[in-house]
């Protein structure tokens, strides 16, 4: 990247509108969507280079750049707030310098001659959603996001169920209207137990409180943001009929007074040495706060004077934050080894000597990939450098090689799975390296054995998650087909209590928490699946890149396993690749999924135990939905993901997976991310999840 000092008009004019491309494009992930690509320190990164750059070619800023810009538009399914009084953002400063900086020009321009002529208040820097609450005779009327600063999105009914919100003021002394302004955000704690939960439920985790706290508050139905534990903080104000405080500090008290909760760390501080004490001070204190703070901000805290020092462009002469560094520290790293995903994904993963970063212990790094390896050079024995990347996902900034040791050696990324020894190949255009062992592999089997049994495949009653694990733990299942063979294996030992059958036979009646009621209702649930569709058939197989849609359109193109089959095992793809939504990437999975030996033995000895009926389209073509292309995104509340898929292929429509111009409509659940947006962008027709069951009736 060209030094700023270095850069041409040409090359300036460049940068400023990439730099203001990249922050529209961020703007639009943490503000609209919820789902940041960017992590902080990236994107205050990109901020301080338009910054500077605008200050070398001032002539060159544009129009809609990010300097002009606060937020980002409102999402189209919220009813628009205007704000009477915009919801301005503030500048950020990174230093002991930068902080020097702000108070010397808060002097200079109310022509103080020392540093102890002001007061300011200090307050840390929630992160999580602003919000505005509007009161009318003491009567909570109405509540919105910030938006771009002048249009918010409407979340009345969201707010109301927040407990930290009061709904009456019954002060005597509260203005006619009253708008206040704070932090909606979630604990630590809650962040922890959301989560649980989520993977509980087999859904898509928050990366960070922040997004939690943001896509809870941000939902179409209340009841699920009241399900979520929020909490908020008011620190400022907006439209006030009548302003009966003098000071920042004294309408913190008076908010406090009237049933509102504000930040207990809130502090007076009187010269720029105060500033940066507590600033020091409330960053060691950062990891034991039961929230989380990215900064502190620092206010002018007369009111009058506030007025006096007016405003920048878009921010306040009289207000600045001050942002945290991103958390860091130094460890050595005492092993690499090699993790395998379901799919069969080689995962590099750094065990690291135990570090404190941010109030959390680190002990483990992932590496991403063999690639990410190669380009930080990373070894075993290697100190590092240690950020947690959002301040949640822990990775390896860079190493430090004046520390390596003299005899370390280049990581050698394998090509066989470290489990199984099946090959890992890595295709052209794919920075992960793939274990081929398939069914047979031991690190994928039990993570495959729950796909088989799941909901969308075989969808066994009675073998859920933990089973599973237990039960292939003690060598009961290894495989699908031993799942089929239980029954008679469990017979043979309780028929026999003394035969000496060392083939994974277990006397489940004998189990703790079994009965014989339990184990009949198991086996039945098993017995009926020994028949099955062709489309789940192949699904629970768990071939890479085959999902619920894909199976579906390879079920009606061949209607019998035998002729999928037949043509896979002579690498016949030509009728694959006619199936509109199936491409060679896939194709060549498919392929190499039926080449393997020991996924055909597998294959042919469940086909011993099921029966995979032929596929008969039973499609509604003469439905609403016949035809049309449709693009599921976020998190749906009545059905799953893989539900809906199937109930749309059966209303005669086609699933795709990303949104193009030939899309037609996208369903938009729960904590939506770029798909509806890019929707937005297209004009592609978004529906809820209760507009297309309407149209699937």
């Amino acid at each position: 990247m060209t030094d700023i000092d270095n850069l041409t008009v040409e090359e300036a004019l460049t940068e400023l509108k990439r730099i203001s491309k990249e922050m529209a494009k961020a703007d639009i992930a943490y503000y609209q969507n919820d789902d940041p690509y960017l992590t902080d320190a990236e994107y205050d990164a990109l901020k301080r280079r338009n910054e500077l750059i605008e200050a070398k070619f001032p002539e060159l800023k544009i129009a809609d750049g990010p300097s002009k810009r606060i937020g980002a538009a409102v999402k189209s399914e919220f009813g628009k707030v205007e704000h009477k009084i915009p919801m301005l953002s503030l500048g950020d400063i990174f230093s002991e310098s930068e902080l020097l900086d702000f108070t010397s020009s808060v002097n200079r321009f109310l022509g103080n001659e020392t540093d102890n002529q002001i007061t300011y208040s200090a307050e840390p820097k929630i992160d999580g959603l602003s919000f505005s609450a509007r009161y009318e005779h003491g009567k909570f009327v109405k509540g919105a996001t910030r938006g771009d600063g002048k249009t918010g999105e409407d979340i009345t009914e969201n707010l109301k169920v927040i407990k930290d919100l009061p709904l009456t003021l019954s002060a005597s002394d509260v203005p006619d209207v009253l708008e206040v302004r704070g932090e909606v955000y979630m604990s630590k704690a809650d962040f922890l137990e959301l989560n649980a939960k989520c993977e509980a439920e087999h859904k898509k985790v928050f990366a960070n409180p922040r997004n939690a706290a943001a896509g809870s508050l941000r939902q179409l139905d209340a009841n699920i943001t009241k399900e979520r534990k929020l909490s908020l903080f008011v620190y400022t104000w907006g439209d006030v009929s009548d302003i009966v405080w003098k000071s920042q500090s004294e309408f913190l008290q008076k908010v406090r007074d009237w049933g509102f909760k504000t930040n207990p760390y809130n502090r007076i501080c009187h010269t720029s040495t105060d500033l940066m004490n507590y600033f020091n001070y409330l960053q060691e204190e950062r990891a034991d706060l039961p929230y989380d703070i990215d900064g502190i901000v620092y206010k002018v805290d007369d009111l009058a004077l506030q007025n006096r020092l007016g405003f920048l462009t878009r921010t306040p002469r009289w207000a600045i934050a001050h942002k945290f560094p991103a958390e860091q520290a130094f460890t050595k790293i005492n092993n690499i080894r090699i993790q395998v995903g379901r799919t069969g994904a080689l995962t590099p993963v750094a065990d690291l000597e135990p570090i404190n970063v941010g109030g959390v212990i680190v002990s483990h790094a992932t590496l991403h990939n063999e690639d990410e390896i190669k380009r930080k050079d990373i070894r075993i024995g290697d100190t590092v450098v240690i950020q947690r990347a959002g301040d949640v996902i822990p990775q390896i900034v860079r190493v430090l090689t004046e520390k390596r040791p003299a005899d370390s050696q280049e990581f050698i990324f394998p090509h066989t799975c470290p489990m199984c020894g099946a090959h890992a190949i890595r295709e052209e255009d794919e920075a992960v390296r793939r274990c081929t062992g398939g069914l047979t592999c031991p690190a994928q089997a039990i993570e495959r054995l729950k796909h088989f049994v799941s909901r969308e495949a075989f969808d066994i009653e009675g073998l859920g998650a933990k089973i599973m694990e237990e039960f292939y733990n003690e060598g009961i299942i290894k495989t699908p087909v031993d799942i089929f063979t239980l029954e008679k294996r469990n017979r043979r030992l309780r028929d026999d209590l003394f035969a000496a059958i060392d083939d994974g036979s277990i006397y489940l009646e004998s189990r703790e928490g079994w009965g014989k009621k339990s184990v009949e209702n198991l086996f039945n649930a098993i017995n009926n699946r020994r028949k099955i569709s062709l489309p789940r058939f192949i699904y629970a197989l768990g071939i890479r890149q085959v999902g619920t849609a894909t199976s579906l359109l390879i079920a009606k193109h061949f209607s019998s396993f035998n002729a999928f089959e037949q043509d896979m095992l002579k690498s016949d793809t030509a009728k694959l690749l006619e199936i509109d939504g199936i491409g060679e990437a896939m194709v060549k999975d498919i392929v190499e999924f039926f080449a393997e030996e020991h996924n055909q033995r597998i294959i042919q000895k469940l086909l011993e135990q099921v029966n995979v009926e032929d596929f008969v389209d039973t499609a509604d073509y003469s439905s609403d939905l016949a035809g049309k292309t449709i693009v599921f995104t976020g998190t749906l509340e009545q059905m799953t993901r893989a539900e809906a898929k199937a109930k749309a292929l059966s209303m005669g429509a086609k699933v795709a997976g990303s949104v193009s111009k030939n899309t037609d409509y996208v369903v938009m659940g729960a904590d939506a991310g770029s798909k509806a947006t890019k929707a937005q962008e297209l004009g592609v027709t978004i529906l809820s999840e209760a507009e297309f069951l309407n149209m699937c009736q």
